[in-house]
């Protein structure tokens, strides 16, 4: 479950773009990034909207949006309109360099509601595009693969990544992706990744400039901590997030005998399974690890449950 709207983005702070300030205006584009959203009972649609960030000239020192709730009362609306309206604007705004569809709370509308759309006619509008942030699969696709020359971060938020769109991102060509973070949820919500579909990535043969990875809000978490164990990608990596899912003290176990985890700068376990005895060992080994929010040492898999699901 997401309650929160992001209050900060790639080192700015995060200002409410709605129909409301957008009769009003805003004087600072260039040192905030702001969240483009309809309220539920807005009189304006996202067009509009849109149209109204946009019309003061200094809209082009934008260095990055994020886009809210675009569906107005209509949850099964998709995110069309919104990579045409972004494709249409790449001229007015020349400093774009991140781009977040969907930052829609649980309270507005579930996460594996949200519905999006093939979002690479964004990757030709924008080449100097550095960071993609999308939350929701419904309907997402990549065109077959992402391909882009810049890319640094790719994020992607789910309560269940769809096999077919992680081979997209497989197959994809991003020469300068330094950090990639796939949530990857439970089957029932149509996460069916299996561990051997994530060997290519593990293998570090993808994506030669990767040095943050984040395989989050898994059930198979304490699965992904063994195959780690033969990871080469890991020679490479600063930091590795395994946080918001079941990881228990079997995949505790499986990183402590990983002498590779030491040279990480980051390694993020939060929200997990672990037991007070596996925490400490953790701490011992890993100085840079995050074992916060514990949820109790439960082994059965039955009683573990992803962060974000639903």
């Amino acid at each position: 479950m997401i309650t929160e709207h992001a209050s900060e983005w790639l080192g700015f702070p995060v200002a409410l773009f709605n129909s409301e300030v957008s009769e009003k205006g805003v004087p600072d584009y260039e040192n905030k990034i702001y969240r483009i959203a309809l309220d539920w009972d807005s009189e304006a649609d996202f067009t509009t909207l849109f149209s109204r960030f946009l019309s003061n000239p200094a809209a082009f020192k934008t260095p990055a949006v994020i886009i809210g709730q675009f569906h107005g009362d209509d949850p099964s609306q998709g995110s069309e309109e919104v990579v045409q309206l972004l494709v249409s604007a790449h001229s007015k705004l020349p400093n774009l360099r991140g781009i977040f569809i969907g930052d829609v709370i649980s309270e507005e509308n579930e996460i594996s509601w949200i519905v999006q759309t093939d979002i690479s006619p964004l990757m030709a509008a924008y080449p100097n595009l550095e960071h993609l942030r999308l939350r929701g699969t419904g309907e997402l696709s990549f065109g077959g693969r992402l391909v882009h020359e810049r890319l640094k971060s790719l994020t992607i938020e789910t309560g269940g990544l769809p096999p077919p769109l992680f081979q997209e991102v497989l197959g994809s060509e991003l020469p300068a992706l330094e950090s990639l973070e796939l949530w990857l949820g439970t089957p029932g919500y149509g996460g069916d990744v299996e561990i051997a579909d994530l060997q290519p990535l593990l293998s570090g043969e993808l994506f030669p400039a990767l040095k943050n990875l984040g395989l989050r809000d898994s059930e198979k978490a304490n699965d992904i901590a063994v195959a780690l164990s033969a990871a080469p990608l890991l020679s490479r990596l600063n930091s590795l997030d395994l946080s918001l899912g079941t990881l228990n003290d079997l995949g505790g176990k499986a990183l402590l005998g990983n002498p590779a985890l030491k040279r990480l700068k980051r390694l993020d376990l939060h929200r997990h399974y672990l037991s007070k005895d596996m925490m400490a060992a953790l701490k011992r080994e890993f100085l840079t690890v995050n074992v916060d929010d514990p949820q109790g040492d439960k082994t059965a898999a039955d009683d573990r449950y992803v962060a974000v699901s639903e």
